[in-house]
């Protein structure tokens, strides 16, 4: 947006990490929609997707992709423009950008090259997931999506030693796996919740031990959505202390 951009008096272009919904376009900010409209390009994961959401809000400024195939190309492109003084605004696909998104690369190469990086806040599905779980939240540790293969069985074991809660996004063909690996590593009682198409019509957040959510969700023919798992700390309890 020209005006943000220009009272900071440099000659190059601002970079803008702009948050979209994340399943609700009720949540797609003011603020958002007068950066996206103002910036010179918008770089996104998929120009079909993000076309389709930005057509809904009637902004049709020029669309270039940035994805975790290309972002390494793509970024000293970007901050050229940046350096010549277009403005570029990056979101992702639902969310906030660099939050288990493409992001780090292009705002770390803006700092370095002396352009300006502003975020435009917006829902991140882990934060969302975390408030609604009734976990506690006075102390996280944001763990994205788990390794497949290599490593994972560490990370797991590491998380099961934690005294903070723990946020994991899994897919939908892999939440029941993953149910499983910290029933082999945590003690069956251990609280955590299930949050499913947070803020979408078919929302859901299942909450109880590792246990019960294991077998609940084992038993549904099929898995639908993304997931934010929420895994409380080792020694939390909710039995009424003597």
């Amino acid at each position: 947006m020209k005006t943000e951009q220009n009272h900071q008096n440099d000659p190059n272009g601002r970079l803008f990490l702009v948050g979209t919904p994340i399943g609700n376009l009720g949540d797609f900010s003011p603020r958002a929609k007068e950066i996206l409209e103002g910036v010179s390009v918008i770089a996104c994961e998929d120009t079909r997707t993000s076309g389709n959401m930005l057509r809904s809000f009637g902004i049709q400024t020029q669309l270039t992709s940035l994805h975790q195939h290309n972002e390494h190309r793509k970024t000293p492109e970007l901050i050229a423009r940046l350096s010549q003084g277009d403005s570029v605004a990056l979101i992702s696909d639902a969310g906030m950008p660099a939050i288990s998104d493409p992001g780090f690369l292009l705002a770390r190469a803006a700092h370095l090259a002396h352009i300006t990086v502003s975020a435009v806040p917006g829902p991140v599905a882990a934060v969302t997931a975390l408030a609604a779980s009734g976990l506690p939240s006075d102390r996280f540790v944001f763990e994205g999506f788990l390794p497949p293969k290599k490593g994972r069985k560490t990370r797991l074991e590491a998380i099961a030693e934690d005294e903070r809660t723990t946020l994991i996004y899994e897919s939908p063909h892999r939440i029941v796996r993953l149910l499983t690996e910290l029933l082999e590593v945590c003690d069956e009682t251990r609280l955590c919740a299930v949050c499913r198409e947070l803020t979408k019509i078919y929302e859901e957040i299942r909450r109880g031990t590792l246990s019960e959510l294991k077998e609940e969700f084992g038993n549904r023919a099929r898995q639908r959505g993304e997931f934010v798992l929420v895994l409380a700390g080792k020694t939390y309890s909710e039995e009424p202390q003597e």
